[in-house]
Parts: C-alpha cells; sequence; structure tokens
C-alpha cells in the first residue's frame, strides 16, 4: 500500500439514495478469487458515514476481487422490506490507483460505479 495514503487501496462506501444518508452498519465481506474459487480476505461493517476505509493495510494483487454486502440485515434493522438480500460487486484491480467501489442503495434496487 501507498503509506501516503492513510487508507486501504480497497475502500467502499453506501449511499441509501431513499433516505439520502450513509447507510451505516451494514456488513461488507471483501473476496479475492483465486484458481476460480472465492477467498475471503476481509470483512467489516461501515461506519456512520457509510463507509470503510481501513480494512486492508497491504498490497493488492492484480486480479478479480468481489464485495459482498448484506442488504438483507440493514432493511430488516430499519423494519423495511428489501427486494435484493444482498449485492455483489465484482471488479477486477490492473493498476495500483486506489479502489474506490461505492454502492448507490434502495429497496427496490442498486447501482455501483467506480469511485475517486
Amino acid at each position: 500500500m501507498n503509506k501516503s495514503m492513510n487508507k486501504s487501496p480497497i475502500t467502499t462506501h453506501i449511499l441509501d439514495t431513499s433516505t439520502g444518508k450513509p447507510a451505516a452498519n451494514v456488513a461488507v465481506k471483501l473476496f479475492v478469487q483465486s484458481n476460480n474459487e472465492w477467498h475471503l480476505i476481509t470483512q467489516g461493517k461501515t461506519d456512520t458515514d457509510g463507509r470503510i476505509t481501513d480494512w486492508l493495510d497491504t498490497d493488492v494483487e492484480f486480479t478479480t476481487y468481489k464485495l459482498e454486502f448484506d442488504l438483507d440485515s440493514y432493511y430488516q434493522n430499519k423494519e423495511m422490506p428489501a427486494f435484493y438480500p444482498e449485492a455483489q460487486i465484482t471488479f477486477r484491480l490492473q493498476d495500483k490507483k486506489h479502489h474506490h467501489i461505492p454502492l448507490l442503495l434502495s429497496p427496490f434496487g442498486y447501482s455501483t460505479y467506480r469511485g475517486s
């Protein structure tokens, strides 16, 4: 990891677009793909700002990763039904730049993009 950064080389942020607020306390798992199998490398929960920025403190390989977001628990805690029990975002690292993977969330949809 670039020591000038105080955050993980892979970070995420969840914004609940139905409320316009960050989605706090969402369980997220980060997997790496190796030999066509997924291996859990870390997990955490989003902070009060809906972010996870500190879960990796090492360099990452140029390979395929997957974030898995537990949406069911998030919406159950809000006593709201959710159409999607989880969201999975698979992405490929091909450079040493910071990789920020945001999730825009609502009870009946989600989207993502390559953040900065």
